[in-house]
C-alpha cells in the first residue's frame, strides 16, 4: 500500500483563497478531485439526519402537535447557531480537523487535543451503532443473522465493506451519499403524496391522548440527537472545492433538506393515519406506509432505512478519519496517522484506526457507552461555542469569508441558548454515563500528556504543532 504523508507544518489559515491541498502529497500522487457542493450537501444531511428514520418517538413523546412544533422551531434555537457557528469558522479555518483547529487556535492544544478526543471517541461509537442497525434490519428477512457467528460475521463484513468504500475516495463516497440520500427519502416522497386524500388537519392540532403521560425527556432527547453534529463536516474542510464559497452554500442547502426530510413525512403520517400514540416508536413509519400505501411502500421504507444508515457510516467514518488527518497535521498525534493512499488519496491508517475502534465497540453492550458518546458531544459543543466566541474577540479583524451578521454580545446570546440545552442534556444523564464520560475524558488527557512525553524522548515522528494565530499576523483585507 503505498504512502504518503501530510505536509509537516502547520496548514496555511486564513488565507483568501484555500491552498490547492491542505497536505503535500509525494509526487508519485495525482492530484486529488475536490469535493464539489452537492456531494457536500449530502455528506452533511447523513452526518446531520439521514431521514425521518427515528424521530417517531417525538410523537410517541408529546403527541403531534409539539413534534411538529418541536421540528420546526428546535432548528432555529440549536441547529442553525450549530451550522452558523461551523460556518464562519470552516471558512476562516479551512483546513483538515475542522473544530480541533478552532479550539487550538483559542485555546491552545491542550484543549484542541481534548476536543478532538471528545469528537472522536463520540464519532467512532456512533460508527458502530450502523453496521448492528443494517443487521437489525437483515435479520427480520433473514432470521440467522439474529444471533451467533452469522451476526458476528455480518457485523465484522458490513463493517469492513463499508469502510473500503471509504477508502477508494472521498468524491465517491459523496456521490454515494447523494445515490443514498435519494434513493432513502424518495418512498417518504411517494408517503406524502398517497396521503393527501387521507389527512385530517385537525390531527395535526393533538396534543396527545389523554391517557399518555408526556415524556419530555425523550421529546427532547428525540429532537436535539435528529438536528445535531453540523460541525462534523468541518473536519474534512481541506477537501473541499473553495471552502469558503462551499461550506456556507452545503449548509444552508443542507439545512433546508433535513428540515423538510422531518417534516413532510411528519405532517403525512400524522395528518392521515389515527393517532394510536404507544404505537409511534422507531421504526413506525414502515408501519404506517402499510396502513396509507400497502406493504409494498413498507418494504421500500425498510430498503431506505438500510440505505440511511450506510450514508451514516460513509459521512462519520470520512469526519473521524480526516479528523486524524488534521490532528496529525497538528502534532496532536503520530505522523503517520496521517498517512495517505497512493492510489486514492484517502487517509487510510485514519480509516483504518477509525474502523478498528467502530469494531471493537459494536461488539459490545454499548447502550450507556453511546449515551456518554453524547455526553462528550455536548461538552465538545460546549468547548466548540467557546471557541467561536473567544476567536471573535482575539482576532476581531481577520478575514472571515463568511461571518454571522452579529456582534459579540448577539453572538453570545446566539451561542448561550443551546448552551443551555446541552447543560441541560447532560444534568439529566444517568449515574453510569457521568462515570464513563468521565474516563473518557482522562483518557484524552492522559494521551494528551503521553503524547508530549514521546515527543520529547523522540520515539515516535511527530509534525510540528500548528502555530496559533495572533491577530497582528492576520491579513486586514476588508470583508
Amino acid at each position: 500500500m503505498g504512502n504518503s504523508y501530510s505536509t509537516p507544518k502547520s496548514p496555511p489559515y486564513l488565507l483568501e483563497e484555500p491552498p490547492a491541498t491542505t497536505t503535500t502529497i509525494a509526487a508519485t500522487t495525482k492530484e486529488p478531485k475536490k469535493l464539489a457542493l452537492i456531494p457536500l450537501i449530502f455528506l452533511i444531511y447523513f452526518e446531520v439526519a439521514g431521514g425521518p428514520y427515528g424521530e417517531e418517538q417525538a410523537v410517541g413523546a408529546a403527541g403531534p402537535l409539539l413534534a411538529i412544533l418541536g421540528f420546526l422551531v428546535f432548528p432555529f434555537i440549536w441547529s442553525i447557531p450549530e451550522a452558523l457557528v461551523t460556518a464562519e469558522l470552516a471558512t476562516t479555518f479551512p483546513g483538515n480537523g475542522g473544530f480541533v483547529i478552532w479550539a487550538h487556535q483559542a485555546f491552545g492544544p491542550f484543549w484542541g487535543s481534548l476536543m478532538g478526543s471528545w469528537k472522536f471517541l463520540c464519532g467512532v461509537i456512533n460508527i458502530a451503532s450502523y453496521p448492528v442497525l443494517c443487521v437489525d434490519y437483515l435479520k427480520l428477512i433473514f432470521p440467522i443473522f439474529s444471533s451467533g457467528l452469522p451476526r458476528f460475521s455480518a457485523v465484522l463484513f458490513s463493517t469492513l465493506g463499508l469502510s473500503f468504500l471509504n477508502y477508494t475516495g472521498l468524491t465517491i463516497v459523496g456521490y454515494t451519499a447523494v445515490c443514498l440520500g435519494i434513493i432513502s427519502l424518495s418512498p417518504f416522497l411517494v408517503l406524502a403524496l398517497i396521503s393527501i386524500p387521507k389527512i385530517e388537519p385537525i390531527r395535526w392540532l393533538s396534543l396527545g391522548e389523554k391517557n399518555v403521560k408526556k415524556d419530555w425527556t425523550l421529546f427532547f432527547n428525540t429532537l436535539f440527537w435528529n438536528l445535531n453534529f453540523w460541525d462534523s463536516a468541518s473536519a474534512l474542510a481541506g477537501e473541499v472545492d473553495q471552502p469558503q464559497k462551499t461550506f456556507p452554500k452545503a449548509l444552508f442547502s443542507a439545512g433546508i433538506l433535513v428540515c423538510l426530510g422531518y417534516l413532510i413525512p411528519l405532517m403525512a403520517a400524522t395528518g392521515g393515519t389515527p393517532l394510536d400514540q404507544e404505537d409511534w416508536v422507531d421504526g413506525y413509519f414502515a408501519d404506517i406506509a402499510e396502513i396509507i400505501a400497502g406493504k409494498w411502500l413498507k418494504v421500500w421504507v425498510e430498503i431506505g432505512a438500510v440505505l440511511s444508515t450506510i450514508g451514516l457510516f460513509e459521512a462519520q467514518l470520512s469526519s473521524c478519519a480526516y479528523q486524524l488527518l488534521g490532528m496529525a497535521d497538528l502534532g496532536f498525534v503520530p505522523r503517520f496517522f496521517g498517512l495517505r493512499s497512493k492510489w486514492f488519496n484517502t487517509p487510510w491508517v485514519g480509516i483504518l484506526i477509525s474502523t478498528l475502534f467502530a469494531l471493537a465497540v459494536s461488539y459490545m453492550d454499548f447502550s450507556d457507552i453511546i449515551s456518554s458518546a453524547n455526553f462528550l458531544y455536548s461538552l465538545g459543543m460546549l468547548l466548540e461555542f467557546a471557541s467561536f466566541l473567544w476567536l471573535r474577540r482575539k482576532l476581531p479583524t481577520a478575514t472571515r469569508p463568511y461571518k454571522v451578521p452579529m456582534r459579540l454580545p448577539g453572538l453570545i446570546i446566539m451561542c448561550l441558548v443551546p448552551s443551555c440545552f446541552l447543560v441541560f442534556v447532560m444534568a439529566i444523564a444517568t449515574k453510569t454515563v457521568f462515570v464513563v464520560s468521565g474516563l473518557f475524558t482522562v483518557v484524552g488527557i492522559l494521551w494528551f500528556f503521553l503524547m508530549n512525553f514521546c515527543k520529547s524522548r523522540m520515539w515516535i515522528g511527530f509534525n510540528n504543532v500548528g502555530e496559533r494565530v495572533e491577530d497582528g499576523d492576520v491579513d486586514y483585507r476588508s470583508e
